[in-house]
């Protein structure tokens, strides 16, 4: 679902004012000509979009063609749909009569088209009801969802470089792309108010964090998407040959690069549109395999969130509610009930929390617990549970037939001078002890 108001928290009002203040004439003088906001593409409808969908059929008629031709794209859209929301291969998803597939779909886009006599070519893009299609798909809601990402695109044409700053034909296909059928949470600004000065060329090559974290909490946002594209015309007219780039947080991390050509200025738009479709994928692609995660340093760290128990009583620095963050596999939604139902059955788990659902490839979950880590390293044991410790996060999996189970650990030691006993309540009934 896509996002298109900026949020504006209180205790940062006072950044956007005064950038405001001081560079209003520059906001001003840039909503002369091809400038101003954009307006985005309706994603009220609530459905799944597959968009690109070839078909080339005959029939004895042109209205029989065309018919044949969208119900052959009904085919191809819903096993596309299936890959894309479960994370298996097409030659998995169920096949489905015509007659359920036309209760699924609410809509038939043409892209591009050519009629004839008999035969029928076109680009299509099909729409299916989320309600329906879900419930089929076995997911009933529980997709695979990215954190809000903010996402500037920025077109290199000539020698500029634009954001916001005009209507581009860069942002204007942004703002063709129906980014609710996306598992991408894309948070696109329109270019209205501060858009083009808060998020300019310049902002998307600073790795500065504390000027990230003010902008991404004034657009409610986790991390950051640059979207590039850089044109090449050959002469005024003719074909264009552009180069995309896919990238990832404040440091610029390239997801992907690919490179399109039209042989005219005139196939312009399509070729953006299909860099977009592209670009989408790519994102797509580096949430199920775990790379597309929000950047660490990215978050505000609030005084309500602090955790001073160490500070103030540093023996109970072993004891208290705790959680850790870690990866699992996920093949569908039902073992994802069955994992979590699991885990809350061990010693001393209070709950878990899905931060990224990837089905079928690698999903990220935090476990909160009571206790230490080693007492949860043992009760998830109990369970049938390993963590592996990995580079930057732990690997939850099934023990493996023939490991040794882990010790009972043994229960932390008192702090340097204590007393046992010490502490405890005293003895009112004499002659007990």
């Amino acid at each position: 679902m896509s996002v298109t108001r900026a949020r504006f928290p209180r205790r940062y009002a006072f950044v956007a004012a005064a950038l405001l203040a001081s560079a209003g004439g520059a906001v001003i003088a840039q909503q002369d000509g091809d400038s101003g906001p954009v307006a985005l593409a309706d994603d009220s409808s609530g459905a799944f979009e597959v968009a690109g969908i070839e078909v080339d059929v005959t029939a004895k008629s042109p209205d029989a063609a065309r018919m044949a031709g969208f119900r052959e794209a009904q085919r191809q859209g819903w096993k596309m749909l299936f890959a894309r929301m479960t994370g298996k291969p097409v030659t998995a998803s169920p096949s489905l009569s015509d007659s359920t597939l036309d209760g699924l779909v609410s809509g038939i886009v043409v892209e591009k088209e050519q009629i004839g006599s008999t035969r029928y070519i076109a680009r299509l893009g099909v729409l299916f009801d989320r309600a329906r299609a879900g419930q089929l798909l076995g997911v009933q809601g529980q997709v695979m969802r990215s954190p809000p990402m903010l996402t500037i695109p920025v077109l290199m044409d000539g020698s500029a470089a634009r954001t916001f700053e005009a209507r581009t034909p860069w942002l204007t296909a942004w703002a063709r792309f129906r980014a609710g059928a996306s598992p991408i949470d894309y948070i696109r600004p329109t270019g209205a108010g501060a858009d083009p000065l808060l998020l300019s060329y310049a902002q998307t090559e600073r790795p500065n964090r504390d000027w990230w974290l003010n902008i991404l909490d004034l657009y409610g946002a986790s991390d950051v998407l640059v979207a590039e594209a850089r044109l090449d015309r050959e002469y005024p007219g003719g074909p264009v040959i552009g180069r995309f780039t896919a990238r990832h947080g404040p440091d610029g991390l390239v997801i992907k690069r690919f490179a399109l050509r039209t042989n005219a200025a005139a196939g312009l738009d399509a070729m953006l549109d299909e860099a977009v479709r592209r670009i989408d994928e790519a994102y797509v692609e580096a949430l199920r395999d775990g790379r597309l995660r929000p950047d660490p340093s990215l978050k505000f760290e609030d005084v309500a969130d602090i955790d001073l128990s160490a500070a103030l009583a540093p023996e109970m620095a072993t004891g208290g509610i705790a959680g850790v963050e870690v990866t699992v596999e996920t093949p569908d939604a039902g073992l994802v009930a069955a994992i979590e139902n699991s885990l809350r059955q061990a010693q001393g788990v209070t709950g878990t929390i899905i931060t990224s659902l990837s089905l079928g490839g690698v999903s990220r979950m935090q476990i909160n617990y009571d206790g230490d880590f080693a007492m949860l390293r043992w009760a998830l044991d109990q369970e049938g549970w390993r963590l592996d410790e990995g580079a930057d996060t732990y690997r939850l999996r099934r023990r493996s037939e023939g490991e040794a189970p882990i010790p009972r650990p043994a229960p932390p030691a008192p702090p340097p001078g204590a007393v046992p006993g010490e502490g405890g309540p005293e003895n009112l009934l004499p002659g007990t002890d």
